[in-house]
């Protein structure tokens, strides 16, 4: 059997998992390839209902953040009508992808079939993507899960396939920020047990 992480570790990893924001992002800073890929398989070892594996990714780096940025800004451009235009959303859209130095498009390919309920395998991608988080973590890396509602419309940029729908973007980069306390309240308000 292989060695497994003590619960005092397993505890650390998960209680230092936060989200950190594009204005704290050192994007100059280069990520090694062989982490992100180790990042994506860790992804790719979430529970999956009927194994249908449903996770779909798209690397976004180097040029392809500022294309990303560009698409981003005409989505926005195109989908909000005049009066509710906002010129910070715009700015918005068009720089904060250009912060950190990767961006993965969150995607999911629903089973054909339609062998299971749609929830599940939005379930599965999402702890896929908690899987992702938590191995940024432990390289030291800040991470954050954006879903702008412009992510409905980069089907062309993104290459979507039939049958995949992006849920938003998961932006990752070295970063310098302060030491910020969590919170959360106590579990026993969240939980009833019945014996």
């Amino acid at each position: 059997m292989p060695s497994l992480p003590t619960p005092d570790a397993v505890r650390e990893l998960l209680r230092t998992r936060k989200s950190v924001f594009p204005p704290m992002y050192q994007g100059e800073q280069p990520i090694d390839k062989a982490v992100i890929e180790d990042i994506l398989e860790n992804a790719n070892w979430a529970p999956t209902h009927k194994k249908t594996e449903p996770w779909r990714f798209r690397v976004i780096r180097g040029e392809g953040l500022q294309a990303l940025a560009q698409a981003m800004g005409e989505a926005y451009t195109r989908s909000t009508p005049a009066d509710k235009f906002s010129e910070q959303a715009f700015k918005k859209f068009t720089t904060n992808p250009t912060k950190p130095n990767t961006i993965i498009a969150i995607c999911m390919q629903r089973d054909p079939a339609a062998s299971l309920p749609e929830w599940e395998e939005m379930s599965a991608v999402a702890m896929a993507v908690q899987n992702m988080w938590l191995t940024a973590t432990a390289y030291g890396l800040g991470a954050f899960w954006s879903s702008p509602g412009v992510v409905r419309h980069l089907g062309d940029f993104l290459e979507l396939g039939e049958g995949e729908t992006c849920y938003g973007l998961f932006y990752l980069s070295h970063y310098q920020s302060p030491e910020v306390v969590r919170e959360r309240g106590p579990i026993a308000d969240k939980v009833r047990w019945i014996e």
